[in-house]
């Protein structure tokens, strides 16, 4: 996790250091996704994804989140969207010093 310690990047766009969303191509308004970037931190999107991968196929409560998710997309779509959400909590709870709480809701100021 020390790739995290260092950045001092906003939530969203640090998954994209990583490499672990789609590429984006096109004009006139009109964007095509692409695969998940190979940028980044190749190991750490390796442990993320692998990680993402445990949580999807082996735990007994994968989350609604999660759940409705494997619905809607193809398994490796979801496993990689997991990994993205995994890397935003992880350099949220670094960022602020937090320990990990799994029912937290964060507050939007005022």
């Amino acid at each position: 996790m020390s790739a995290f310690t260092n950045l001092t990047l906003s939530v969203r766009s640090d998954p994209n250091t990583v490499g672990l969303v789609p590429r984006q191509s096109g004009t006139g308004g009109k964007v095509k996704l692409l695969g998940i970037s190979k940028r980044g931190d190749t190991y750490l999107r390796t442990l993320l994804i692998h990680g993402a991968r445990a949580v999807m196929f082996n735990a007994k409560d994968k989350g609604a989140w999660s759940e409705a998710l494997l619905h809607r997309r193809p398994m490796n779509v979801a496993i990689v969207a997991m990994a993205n959400k995994m890397a935003r909590t992880a350099w949220a709870i670094l960022a602020h010093g937090r320990k990990y709480q799994r029912s937290y809701v964060s507050q939007v100021p005022a």
